[in-house]
């Protein structure tokens, strides 16, 4: 999974992506501190994994991870390359999920590039940009679409009705996402790399003094712009997020406990994130190693033992599968077994959440 992390410049954009990453990006009060994106990769937050490794007493836990990028700071004018507009732009198309970082507090020692702080405006400058961009994408796969019909596959005309149908949508103002596409639609759709169809979290930026506190009039007005797109908004402090770099154990729960804060912004994110992208997480274990891995909610036995290697997949056998929660109860695999909690899944059978799974295969 890929995570671009946007905003305006001097939101707070890099120094959540450094608390998140601890991949030291650099941090100044001036526009465009990021030039070009930078790039960390993070373990996915997982308390199974070392309760499990201690009943099989594994040498080794994997985590799943999970990129996220830093990206070139946006302004106006973006879509038609004003400021870093076109590395933004080209670098946002390659990730999943979009995690756009909105000021939300104000401070005179840091400047705003519009000169005043207004949440809503700049959700609304970044989204148009992202429109624009995207209506140029599509005007220009509607001329060709236009183009192909007289040959007489009917392929074009579905096209060219898709894409006039987007196009207006956009030319409303509003992003792609947000247009309901049959099954079909969305698959056509997907192939223009819109800017604007990935998902978005909104990370509602707050100052150190807020937290634990009732929602202040930006954040309350993030979230209802955030509500009519149907999108996420989480609160963070990105520089206390920043002081938990060097933290673990007890003392990071004795931080967090501190501000009333029951997890940090990279477990909220990521918990949000799979949500949002509709991902889930099975565990394997055993001597050699305990790991996490990723797949899509829904994703069936074989693929999901193709995650492990492609061998499983082809000579599928059987999943047998016992839930983590059930595991831990029985105290061991033998024991889980002895009491007939272990089951034996075919090919049919949908990978859920925590499942530990042992994959019987012959290639």
């Amino acid at each position: 999974m890929k995570l671009g992390v946007v905003g305006l410049p001097n939101v707070g954009k890099s120094t959540l992506f450094n608390a998140i990453t601890k991949a030291g990006a650099e941090c100044a009060n001036y526009p465009f501190c990021t030039i070009e994106a930078n790039v960390g990769v993070v373990a996915v937050p997982d308390y199974r994994l070392e309760k499990l490794a201690a009943l099989y007493d594994s040498k080794k836990i994997t985590p799943t991870s999970i990129k996220f990028v830093d990206i070139a700071g946006l302004v106006k004018g973006a879509s038609k390359g004003e400021g870093l507009g076109n590395k933004f732009l080209s670098h946002i198309r390659e990730v999943d999920a979009v995690v756009h970082v909105v000021r939300c507090f104000e401070d005179a020692n840091i400047t705003h590039v519009n000169d005043k702080v207004d949440p809503v405006s700049d959700m609304e400058t970044i989204n148009l940009e992202l429109i624009y961009a995207d209506i140029d994408t599509v005007s220009g796969r509607l001329d060709k679409a236009k183009g192909m019909i007289k040959t007489g596959d009917k392929k074009w005309q579905t096209e060219a009705e898709l894409f006039e149908k987007i196009l207006a949508h956009l030319e409303s103002g509003k992003p792609a996402r947000t247009l309901e596409l049959t099954d079909e639609e969305k698959v056509i759709a997907y192939d223009l790399w819109l800017l604007t169809i990935k998902p978005v979290i909104y990370a509602a930026n707050i100052s150190e003094n807020m937290l634990g506190k009732p929602d202040n009039d930006m954040v309350t007005a993030v979230k209802s712009a955030a509500a009519k797109e149907g999108a996420e908004v989480m609160v963070v402090c990105a520089k206390v997020e920043e002081e938990l770099i060097s933290l673990d154990g007890e003392d990071k729960q004795m931080f967090l406990d501190s501000y009333g804060l029951k997890r940090s912004a990279l477990e909220e994110l990521v918990a949000k994130c799979y949500d949002l992208l509709g991902l889930i997480s099975y565990l394997t274990a055993g001597e050699k190693e305990t790991r996490a891995w990723t797949v899509e909610k829904g994703t069936k036995a074989p693929q999901a033992a193709g995650k492990i290697h492609s061998d499983f997949e082809k000579g599928f056998i059987r999943a047998e599968i016992v839930p983590y929660e059930t595991l831990l109860e029985c105290g061991n695999y033998n024991n889980a077994r002895e009491k007939g909690k272990v089951r034996s899944e075919g090919k049919d059978y949908v990978i859920r959440d925590g499942d530990v799974v042992l994959f019987r295969f012959n290639v």
